[in-house]
């Protein structure tokens, strides 16, 4: 987990596919949208190379193209969330519940930023 002191935040990651993406332009780079109702849990992660093996190894095949994003959230508000190991020992998230998303949002600093794209 990257935190920068002088800001107070924590960069996180997400692999995303064209279809969040495209609900992520619409919000002006500055939201998340909702959950769909099988969707339980919004997940960012905390790695960068993890973010983008997901988005290559699964985004890419099953939508032709993949999103790494980076975004900044108060580090202070990230307490609510413990990280969950869900692997191996790079492999660590955020689990934060589909009902708490507009909170979460509301606590992101600056643009959601794509990182990388791959097709």
């Amino acid at each position: 987990m990257v935190q920068d002191e002088e800001t107070q935040t924590t960069v996180l990651w997400r692999p995303t596919g064209p279809e969040e993406l495209e609900l992520v332009r619409q919000s002006g780079w500055h939201a998340w949208p909702p959950r769909l109702p099988e969707q339980p849990i919004f997940y960012p992660v905390l790695d960068e190379e993890y973010a983008i093996k997901i988005a290559r190894e699964w985004n890419v095949p099953h939508h032709g193209v993949g999103y790494v994003t980076r975004f900044r959230v108060e580090s202070e508000f990230l307490r609510h969330y413990p990280v969950q190991q869900a692997g191996g020992r790079t492999i660590l998230e955020l689990w934060v519940p589909a009902e708490e998303l507009d909170e979460f949002n509301a606590h992101l600093v600056g643009p959601i930023e794509v990182a990388h794209e791959f097709r």
